[in-house]
């Protein structure tokens, strides 16, 4: 059997064989991704609709997402002592109340706490504990040899997820601003909605069985706050790391990339939708093919390998003269640029030990939150100046390049479990 027979009947199998509490799993994270791709493509356009500047909205993501990374690093590094089902069921809880909050106030120092003891997505990908603590579930409910897979397919899940909800919001508040809804008013809809699916996953959550809870939960009390022991040191080398990349990621959130089109370009919500909705779905598909690769040359070379190429892009994208050519090359960077996503996932979970994989999944996720809520505050800056709008692309890009480097020197040698049995 050949290396792409065998991976694609692995990704095949590894669905195949998931319990009712992956299929929940798989299931929230289809409710809470299609949330947060609708969130993203009018967020911007919301608050600068109820009369915050770029400036200020720029500091209201930066402080949003930080609150984010300290509800998640409260929840995650607890999660397996304290039990994963009710740190998951908080979260979603936290999720639909900032969501309330941002619908019914237009007050920037309210929005401001709601944002920041809340869970609110501006990017259109994970925040909160809600990503950390289901790669823990499901690494203990799959076997190792297929982990990666099912990680890919988990990816995928999001991705069309994300799509769905960027093509949801764009349709909704069009075809409403067409029935004599304001622009604000279409996009208080897309934030209601936020809010209810919050209510949603309180209620999925509550579904889940006690085979999703780590089976020795005392082993994170003996470690400490944090809630890992032995493998401290690899996770603060990576913490370091990916925080970094996501530093560089936080220039081009999803959010502010829609609202770039349409400083650029004229384009509405509405096409906005669609753009993204297609990027997405790129971006998903790929994350199958990374678990092939992944089989056939590491993990860490199939993180490194796909990524550098996805951030030349990146930089190449403002370069672009016309609508066309920027949305082929947005395209593009999304049919790769996902691919370091289960990779890095089960590369983690792989790394460290059951009973730690919470807080090692809190912790890096954390340090990504933290690293990209530290960017809007200055893309908000630099969009307040219409000659800068293009420079967000070409520091993303260069501290995403360099994270690439960074990543392989450090880590090219430490090979998981499973690939070290593959060895001759």
């Amino acid at each position: 059997m050949t290396t792409n027979t065998w991976t694609s009947a692995l990704n095949r199998s590894a669905l195949q064989h998931l319990t009712r509490d992956g299929v929940l799993l798989f299931i929230t994270r289809f409710a809470r991704l299609f949330s947060y791709g609708a969130l993203s493509v009018v967020l911007v356009f919301y608050l600068t609709g109820l009369g915050l500047s770029e400036a200020q909205t720029g500091v209201l993501l930066t402080l949003t997402l930080l609150g984010d990374t300290l509800v998640s690093l409260l929840l995650t590094t607890q999660a397996d002592r304290i039990g994963r089902r009710r740190m998951l069921i908080i979260g979603s809880f936290l999720m639909a109340g900032a969501g309330v909050v941002f619908a019914l106030t237009n007050n920037f120092v309210f929005l401001v706490v709601a944002g920041t003891i809340g869970v609110i997505s501006p990017s259109g990908h994970e925040v909160g504990p809600f990503l950390s603590i289901e790669q823990a579930a499901l690494s203990q409910i799959i076997p190792a040899r297929g982990r990666t897979a099912v990680f890919a397919w988990y990816t995928l899940t999001g991705a069309i997820a994300t799509a769905a909800g960027s093509l949801f919001a764009g349709l909704l508040t069009q075809g409403l601003q067409r029935n004599a809804l304001t622009p604000v008013g279409s996009e208080r809809t897309i934030i209601f909605v936020y809010a209810a699916l919050g209510v949603l996953l309180a209620l999925l959550f509550s579904r889940l069985s006690i085979a999703s809870e780590v089976r020795n939960a005392g082993g994170a009390t003996a470690k400490g706050l944090l809630g890992i022991g032995s493998s401290r040191r690899v996770v603060l080398k990576l913490t370091g790391l990916f925080a970094l990349d996501a530093f560089g990621g936080g220039f081009v959130i999803q959010s502010f990339v829609a609202y770039w089109f349409y400083l650029r370009f004229g384009v509405n919500p509405a096409t906005l939708g669609g753009i993204f909705f297609g990027a997405n779905i790129f971006a998903g598909i790929s994350a199958l093919v990374a678990s092939r690769l992944a089989a056939r040359f590491g993990l860490i070379k199939t993180m490194v390998y796909t990524h550098l190429p996805s951030n030349i892009l990146l930089i190449l994208l403002p370069l672009m003269p016309n609508l066309p050519l920027a949305i082929a090359v947005l395209m593009l960077r999304f049919s790769i640029s996902q691919m370091d996503v289960p990779t890095r996932q089960s590369y983690t979970m792989a790394i460290v030990r059951e009973e730690e994989r919470s807080s090692a999944a809190g912790i890096t996720g954390v340090a990504r939150t933290t690293g990209a809520a530290l960017a809007p505050v200055f893309v908000g800056l630099l969009f307040a100046r219409p000659s800068l709008i293009n420079v967000p692309f070409f520091i993303a890009g260069t501290l995403k390049i360099a994270y690439d480097l960074l990543l392989y020197r450090a880590f090219v040698h430490l090979q998981p479990p499973e690939e070290q049995m593959k060895r001759p």
